[in-house]
């Protein structure tokens, strides 16, 4: 399943206008922000696909009955562009654990590449509700990899794939390659890659625009 956010009117949009806007982009702490907007966002609709319980709570004049998650999902992101998006899907599940992914292109001289999976660390997985966050979708190798290194650490009942900006391609492969219990929550998504594997009109570097540009 692919829910694609900036398909309708929202505020969402905005903050997708100002993250692919050449003269915002210059403001990395407003980028950061807008990233992270965008991962409440995404988290809040993922809270209505949850399973929930009613809990009594008590209030300083009674109780009151409210229905709760039965159950925080873990949150991982691939380092280091995925970062905001995760802190923001992490604002929402407060408590919820967390896993880090380091996957870095290893480029030839003819121009390709390969990506390796270099670090991992997260909690256990089985049966539980993993959202998996990369704010560019190009290709959609990089999260495929980092998938299937996630699942040498436990089969989650479901998947949630949070992406910003999806290609059109790495968006097919990513389900192609990936189980069907995985659904894949995006805020836009555009029709070129280029042969350096950028989204066009996509933003540029999200990691970048984040963080500083890197050697």
């Amino acid at each position: 399943m692919v829910q694609i956010l900036g398909a309708n009117n929202s505020i969402f949009n905005q903050y997708i206008a100002e993250i692919r806007d050449v003269n915002v982009q210059n403001d990395s702490m407003r980028f950061r922000r807008n990233m992270e907007r965008m991962g409440e966002i995404i988290a809040y609709e993922i809270s209505k696909t949850l399973n929930y319980e009613l809990k009594e709570i008590t209030t300083p004049l009674g109780t009151a009955n409210v229905s709760v998650p039965q159950s925080q999902p873990v949150i991982a992101s691939i380092l280091r562009a995925g970062l905001p998006v995760h802190q923001g899907v992490l604002n929402y599940f407060d408590k919820a654990q967390n896993g880090f992914i380091s996957a870095y292109r290893r480029h030839h001289k003819d121009g390709s590449f390969d990506i390796h999976v270099e670090y991992l660390s997260t909690p256990e997985l089985n049966d539980k509700v993993l959202i998996l966050c990369d704010p560019m979708l190009a290709t959609g190798a990089s999260m495929v990899l980092a998938y299937q290194a996630l699942m040498k650490r436990g089969r989650p009942r479901h998947t949630h794939i949070v992406s910003v900006i999806a290609s059109s391609e790495g968006l097919d492969y990513a389900k192609k390659h990936l189980p069907e219990n995985v659904t894949f929550w995006c805020g836009a998504v555009d029709e070129e890659l280029t042969a350096q594997s950028y989204i066009v009109p996509g933003l540029g570097d999200a990691g970048d625009l984040a963080f500083g540009h890197k050697i």
